[in-house]
């Protein structure tokens, strides 16, 4: 069985909990107190070297990090990932943008919820909200003009970029000027085996404090 290092508030791991949710492929969940020190733990470093959540263990023991290509290995060969190399190179083009720009919104979002904002250089924080807007900006436009973001079908782009997107109240940001995500908001909520549990950071009492 597939274990998923897990910490329940990242958003970059509900992403891998969806499309295993998706497939309905059973797996053992690993919680990491990333707070705590725990992604730095040597045997933890050992499965990610940057300590970081979710990272995942196949049954034969290797090991696989980073949300985004996590998901591009889970869904090799499924519904969620184009069989075309043209149109697998499409989603990792969201996929990429979604690490250039969509990380962000991911920033500004944990900067708010667990009150860190105001430790941070106003400098660096309104360099963070323009890129979020020109994020948007960009998706809304080209939302526009297709169903879901790399063409007509549900993907793991479209999974990746929601994580995030889909909570850009809670980084500060209103989504009510861009009718072209709203849409598409509902519908990927309305796809078959949609996961809407989302985890506050409230439950993590040490999410106030720094990474180590």
């Amino acid at each position: 069985m597939l274990t998923l290092y897990d910490y329940l508030p990242s958003q970059n791991a509900w992403k891998i909990r969806l499309l295993l949710n998706h497939l309905d492929i059973p797996y053992r969940t690993e919680i990491v107190r990333i707070f705590e020190g725990e992604g730095q733990r040597s045997d933890f470093l050992a499965v990610n070297p940057t300590g970081a959540v979710p990272a995942l263990l196949l049954e034969d023991g290797r090991t696989l990090a980073e949300s985004n290509a996590i998901l591009a290995y889970l869904a090799h060969g499924t519904r969620y990932l184009p069989s075309d190399p043209f149109g697998q190179a499409k989603v990792q083009q969201w996929l990429s943008f979604e690490q250039d720009y969509v990380a962000s919104i991911a920033t500004l979002r944990h900067w708010t919820l667990t009150g860190k904002l105001a430790r941070r250089a106003p400098a660096l924080v309104d360099r963070l909200r323009r890129v979020a807007g020109k994020a948007l900006a960009i998706l809304d436009r080209e939302l526009e003009t297709r169903t879901f973001i790399a063409g007509a079908a549900y993907t793991i782009a479209d999974m990746s970029l929601f994580a995030y997107v889909h909570r850009t109240d809670e980084a500060g940001l209103a989504l009510s000027d861009y009718p072209g995500i709203v849409r598409w908001i509902a519908d990927v909520r309305a796809q078959p085996g949609f996961l809407g549990t989302v985890y506050p950071y409230s439950i993590d009492p040490f999410s106030g404090g720094e990474l180590p």
